[in-house]
C-alpha cells in the first residue's frame, strides 16, 4: 500500500510542478531588485522547500571578517550551537567547502583532520555544502540541512539542484553588484558635479544657492536650505527650488530661530519626532518650526570650517583657536520621518564639502575694499598693450578736467523765485469779532485812506505823536480814539455785526438812563430841607456822589463799546487798488475773528519790487558775496544793464537777474534793496529769508500784482565745480557737516 502510494504518478508529477514552481520563483527572485536580505531569506526558504530539507543556512563571506551569518532555518534544531567544540568543527568544515567549488556533500558524525584540528559534521543531518561563488570574488556560502536516510543518487541530485540554485544566486549577486557599482558611479559623478558646481562662484549667496539646490538633488530628500551666521543670528539666504522667498514669513523667520540655536550648540540636530535628547533652548526652537512647517525629518547641521595646515600643525593653536561656525545646512523631509543611514551619509558628505566652498566664498567676500578690486580686475583691459595709449589719453583728459573744476573760474548764481509787488501795500485787519454782512467793494476798485488833522501824526501803534492836550499822557492813552483826528474815514470796506456789542450798548444805555432818574430824584430830595434831617441829608448827599461816580463808569464804558461799534465798519487804511481775488465771495455771511486778514489793498502807481523767497541754505553766498564786494569797493560799485540812477540809488545792492512766468523771454535787471534780517517759515519753500529787488521804472512790462518771478543773485565768480555742485555742498553742509555741531 506505502509502495502504491509512494510510487503515485500523480503525487510525483505533483512534486515535480511544485519544485519546477520553486525554481522559476528563484530564477525570478534572482532577476528582481529587492534588497540582498531580502532575497536570501526568500531564496534559502524556497530551496529548503524545494528539496524538502530540514533547513538550512546562508553565510556571507568577506575578507576581513570571513564568515557570518546571513540567514537561517531551524539551525537551532542541529545542536550546533550548544557545544563549542562542535561549533569549531563545524567553521572549520565550512572554510573547507569554500575551497571546493563543486560542492561538498558530509554524512552525519562524520570528520577529516585538517591542519588546525578536525573538520567535520558534528549534526545527525546530511549536509549540502555549495559555494556563492562569482568571477572575481567568493561571496558566501549555502549550507542545507538534510535528512541522511536518502538514497546515494538522491544525495547528489539535491547538491547538483543546490549547485544550480546557486548559479541563480550568483546571478542576483552580478546584478546587485552591477546596480551599486552604477548607482556609486553616478553618486560619484553626482558628487564631483557637486563639487565643482559650489566652487565655481566666490559669492556667498550664488554659493549658497548652488549648495540649497545641488545639494538637494544629490541627498534625495525634500528640501535643502541654507543660512548664513551674522554676528551672532543665522539668516537663511537659500532654499532650494525658491530664487526668491518672503524673509518676513513665519517660517523663514522659525527656521532663523532654528538654526541660530543649532549653530550656538555647534553640534548637529536630527529631529525625526523626538526632541527629549535636544538642548531646552534648541527644542523649543524645533517645536516651533515643526508646527508652522508641518517637516517629518529635520536636520541641522552646522558648517564649521576646518583648520587650516598651518594651524594643524600648531598645536598650541589648534586648542586655543575655536573655528566659528560661518551658518547651517538644513535638510527636510516633509513626508517621511525616517532617516536612513544612506541620507546621514550623504548629508554629512555635502555639509564637508559646502562648509569648505562657503568658507572660501565668505573668506573672499570679506577682503578689505573686494568690490574695489573686483571692479579692477572687470577693467584691467584698459592697461593691456593695446588699448594703453587710449587708457593714458582719456586719463589725462579726466584729469585736466577735474583740476579745472578747482581752478577755473566761473560766475557764481544763485537761484529763487518770488512774486511781483508794488511796495506800498497794507492787509486789512479785523478789529473786532464779528460776522461779515457786507462787502462793500470787489477785486480792483480804488480806495481811498482816512485823512487826518492838521499836525496829527499816528505812530506804529497808532497813537498820536505830538499832540497838544490838557490831559495826561496816560489819560491819552487809556482814551485815545482815532477817529476824532479823521476829518475824513478812508473808503468803506466791510460791515459787520456782533450781537454782544448791541447788547451791552442796550444794556448801558437803560443803566446811564435809570441812574439820571434816580440821581434826579436825590437831588429833590435834598432840595427839600425842611422834610430831611440832617443824617438823611448827608445820607442822600453820599447816594448822590456815588451815582455820579456810577454814571461816569456808564458813560466810559458805554463810550468804549461805541468805538467797538464803529470798529464793525471797515474802512480802507490807505490809499491804493483791492488785490485781493473774489474778495466778496470769500468774506459774505462768514464769521471773523480780531485780526484775521480781510483783504490786501495796495498801491500800484508807487514804486514796485521783486520779492524773493530765497532759501536759508543759499543765503550765506549773497551775505558772503556782499562782504567781498564791500572790501573792494567801499563806496560802491556800479552794476552793468542796469540804469545810473539805481546804481546811484542801491551802491552797494548786488545785481539780479530775473524773468516773469508770463515772459519768460525777456530777461530783466535789478539791485538788492534789503535783506530781511530774519528767516521765514513758508508751507511750500521751508525755512526762507526775504529779499527785495528795486526794479527799473520804465522797463516797459505788464507789471502784474503777485507775478511769479524766477531770479538770479549775482554772487561774483567761484570755481566752476563748486558753481555746477553748489547745491550739492549745501546739503552736505546743511544736513552732514551741520549736525555734527
Amino acid at each position: 500500500m506505502s509502495s502504491e502510494q509512494q510510487f503515485d504518478p500523480n503525487l510525483i508529477e505533483q512534486t515535480k510542478h511544485q519544485i519546477r514552481t520553486l525554481v522559476n520563483e528563484i530564477t525570478q527572485l534572482a532577476k528582481s531588485d529587492i534588497p540582498a536580505e531580502e532575497f536570501y531569506s526568500q531564496f534559502l526558504e524556497r530551496v529548503v522547500a524545494a528539496i524538502a530539507a530540514t533547513g538550512g543556512v546562508i553565510w556571507t563571506f568577506s575578507e576581513g571578517s570571513g564568515l557570518s551569518l546571513q540567514t537561517q532555518i531551524n539551525l537551532r534544531e542541529t545542536g550546533l550551537g550548544n557545544d563549542k567544540e562542535k561549533m569549531q568543527e563545524h567553521s572549520r568544515l565550512l572554510y573547507r567547502a569554500l575551497k571546493h567549488t563543486e560542492g561538498l556533500l558530509v554524512p552525519p558524525h562524520s570528520s577529516t583532520q585538517e591542519e588546525d584540528g578536525v573538520a567535520g559534521n558534528p549534526t545527525g543531518n546530511l549536509l549540502i555544502l555549495a559555494p556563492l561563488l562569482t568571477d572575481i570574488e567568493l561571496v558566501g556560502l549555502v549550507e542545507i540541512f538534510q535528512r541522511p536516510d536518502t538514497p546515494v543518487n538522491t544525495q547528489r541530485g539535491y547538491l547538483r539542484f543546490l549547485l544550480q540554485m546557486c548559479e541563480q544566486a550568483v546571478e542576483f549577486i552580478k546584478n546587485s553588484q552591477l546596480r551599486h557599482f552604477s548607482d556609486r558611479q553616478m553618486l560619484w559623478s553626482q558628487l564631483e558635479e557637486f563639487t565643482r558646481t559650489i566652487h565655481e562662484s566666490l559669492d556667498p549667496k550664488a554659493t549658497a544657492y548652488t549648495i540649497a539646490n545641488e545639494g538637494r538633488r544629490l541627498i534625495e530628500c525634500d528640501r535643502v536650505s541654507v543660512a548664513i551666521r551674522y554676528g551672532s543670528r543665522c539668516r537663511v539666504v537659500a532654499v532650494s527650488g525658491q530664487d526668491l522667498f518672503d524673509k518676513r514669513s513665519n517660517t523663514i523667520r522659525l527656521l532663523n530661530k532654528l538654526s541660530t540655536a543649532v549653530v550656538a550648540v555647534e553640534e548637529p540636530m536630527w529631529y525625526t519626532g523626538d526632541t527629549s535628547n535636544f538642548a531646552p533652548q534648541v527644542e523649543k526652537a524645533v517645536d516651533a518650526y515643526v508646527d508652522e512647517s508641518h517637516s517629518k525629518a529635520v536636520a541641522v547641521i552646522p558648517l564649521i570650517p576646518p583648520l587650516r595646515e598651518e594651524d594643524r600643525e600648531d598645536i598650541k593653536k589648534r586648542q586655543d583657536m575655536k573655528r566659528a561656525p560661518l551658518g547651517a545646512l538644513i535638510v527636510e523631509q516633509i513626508e517621511n520621518s525616517a532617516v536612513q543611514t544612506k541620507l546621514r551619509q550623504r548629508v554629512d558628505v555635502v555639509a564637508k564639502h559646502s562648509c569648505a566652498a562657503m568658507a572660501n566664498a565668505l573668506e573672499h567676500n570679506n577682503l578689505f575694499l573686494m568690490p574695489l578690486w573686483r571692479a579692477i580686475g572687470r577693467w584691467s583691459w584698459l592697461v593691456k598693450a593695446r588699448t594703453l595709449p587710449k587708457t593714458i589719453t582719456i586719463s589725462i583728459l579726466v584729469l585736466a578736467l577735474f583740476i579745472s573744476l578747482f581752478i577755473v573760474p566761473y560766475k557764481y548764481e544763485v537761484n529763487s523765485d518770488g512774486h511781483l509787488i508794488p511796495e506800498e501795500r497794507q492787509e486789512v485787519y479785523a478789529n473786532i469779532d464779528g460776522d461779515v454782512i457786507d462787502v462793500l467793494v470787489h477785486h480792483g476798485d480804488v480806495v481811498k485812506g482816512p485823512i487826518y488833522k492838521e499836525n496829527i501824526k499816528l505812530d506804529e501803534k497808532g497813537n498820536p505823536v505830538g499832540l497838544i492836550s490838557q490831559q495826561s499822557h496816560a489819560a491819552q492813552r487809556r482814551l485815545f480814539d482815532p477817529d476824532q483826528y479823521i476829518l475824513k474815514k478812508g473808503t468803506p470796506l466791510v460791515r459787520l455785526r456782533n450781537l454782544d456789542v448791541s447788547t451791552q450798548i442796550v444794556k448801558l444805555t437803560g443803566d446811564i438812563n435809570s441812574t439820571l432818574t434816580e440821581r434826579k430824584a436825590v437831588e429833590g430830595l435834598l432840595l427839600m430841607e425842611r422834610g430831611l434831617s440832617r443824617q438823611d441829608a448827608i445820607r442822600q448827599a453820599g447816594r448822590l456822589n456815588e451815582l455820579d461816580r456810577m454814571l461816569e463808569a456808564y458813560k466810559k464804558e458805554a463810550y468804549l463799546w461805541r468805538v467797538k461799534e464803529r470798529n464793525l465798519n471797515v474802512c480802507s487804511p490807505c490809499d491804493g487798488v483791492v488785490v485781493t481775488f473774489d474778495v466778496r465771495e470769500n468774506l459774505i455771511n462768514r464769521p471773523v475773528q480780531r485780526g484775521q486778514v480781510l483783504m490786501e489793498i495796495a498801491n500800484p502807481e508807487g514804486e514796485w519790487i521783486v520779492e524773493l523767497y530765497m532759501p536759508e541754505r543759499r543765503i550765506g553766498a549773497i551775505r558772503l558775496a556782499q562782504m567781498e564786494m564791500e572790501k573792494k569797493h567801499p563806496d560802491g560799485w556800479d552794476v552793468p544793464n542796469v540804469s545810473e540812477q539805481m546804481n546811484k540809488k542801491y551802491p552797494k545792492g548786488l545785481a539780479v537777474t530775473y524773468v516773469l512766468a508770463s515772459a519768460p523771454e525777456t530777461k530783466l535787471y535789478g539791485r538788492i534793496k534789503e535783506i530781511s534780517k530774519t528767516a521765514e517759515v513758508m508751507e511750500e519753500r521751508g525755512n526762507v529769508v526775504k529779499i527785495k529787488v528795486a526794479l527799473e521804472e520804465n522797463d516797459n512790462i505788464q507789471r502784474n500784482i503777485g507775478a511769479s518771478v524766477s531770479g538770479k543773485v549775482y554772487c561774483g565768480t567761484r570755481p566752476i565745480g563748486y558753481v555746477w555742485f553748489s547745491d550739492v555742498i549745501a546739503f552736505i553742509r546743511q544736513k552732514i557737516i551741520f549736525r555734527w555741531f
